[in-house]
C-alpha cells in the first residue's frame, strides 16, 4: 500500500493507493508539499510460553 501525505496551507491530507505507479501519477497533479510512503505489514512471530 502506498500513502501520499499532503501539506497544503494549514491542511494535512492523506491518500491511499494500491500501487506505486498509481501513487506517483497522483503526485504529478497534487499541489503543496507531499510525502510518498510505502506501508507494509510484517508478520509477528508467535512464541511458545512454558506452562508452569
Amino acid at each position: 500500500m502506498w500513502i501520499i501525505t499532503r501539506y497544503e496551507d494549514t491542511t494535512i491530507s492523506m491518500f491511499e493507493y494500491k500501487t506505486e505507479q498509481e501513487a506517483r501519477e497522483a503526485l504529478k497533479t497534487m499541489k503543496g508539499s507531499k510525502i510518498l510512503s510505502e506501508v507494509g505489514c510484517l508478520p509477528v512471530p508467535h512464541t511458545k510460553r512454558n506452562a508452569a
